[in-house]
């Protein structure tokens, strides 16, 4: 079967003209950009990075201190400088789906091989911090009772009845799946 030229034009426009359809959904709002069509959000994979450090950690941490007692206390630092080695970072960062992403920076400074201070920022409490990575942002509650107005609404099933007859006639029996003579 041989195509004529304007079968060819036409196979081949079909799947612009087709694409192109697929741009004049103007009810469809594209509110983020890494949304298709506004209704599908992909899958991003959670990505925790650091140590985490709350306030009940933090408090542990006291004037005098040697390396290893706060390495046994905070963990590995993310970040030791070579120019620095009096200093160690601690970097924490979360990014995991419907939860607002998080970071937060603790530095120990060292004199003499023992903590002489610590610089962080205002760090949650453990209860808080499960609080606010267990939350998810502009989530609703699915409802999982129907109110009484739903329940009224709804349609009425038809009522039958159920006729049980008794079975007629004798039981049936089987004979043994085996018999006991050889």
């Amino acid at each position: 079967m041989t195509l004529t030229p304007i079968r060819r034009a036409l196979i081949a426009l079909a799947p612009v003209v087709l694409l192109s359809a697929c741009s004049s959904f103007s009810n469809v709002s594209l509110s983020k950009p890494e949304t298709l069509f506004g209704l599908l959000e992909p899958y991003r994979v959670d990505v925790v990075q650091g140590n985490v450090i709350t306030q009940e950690v933090m408090a542990q941490i006291q004037p005098g201190l040697g390396r290893m007692q706060v390495r046994e206390i905070l963990g590995s630092p993310m970040l030791t400088d070579i120019f620095h080695q009096d200093r160690w970072d601690y970097v924490f960062s979360i990014r995991r789906q419907g939860v607002a992403d998080q970071q937060r920076r603790v530095s120990v400074f060292f004199k003499n091989d023992a903590v002489d201070r610590f610089d962080t920022e205002p760090l949650p409490s453990e209860r808080e911090f499960v609080a606010s990575i267990d939350k998810p942002l502009d989530k609703k509650e699915p409802t999982l009772a129907l109110t009484d107005a739903e329940v009224a609404a709804l349609p009425v099933p038809p009522k039958t009845e159920v006729i049980r007859k008794a079975p007629q006639g004798a039981v049936r029996e089987y004979p043994p799946l085996e018999s006991g003579k050889r």
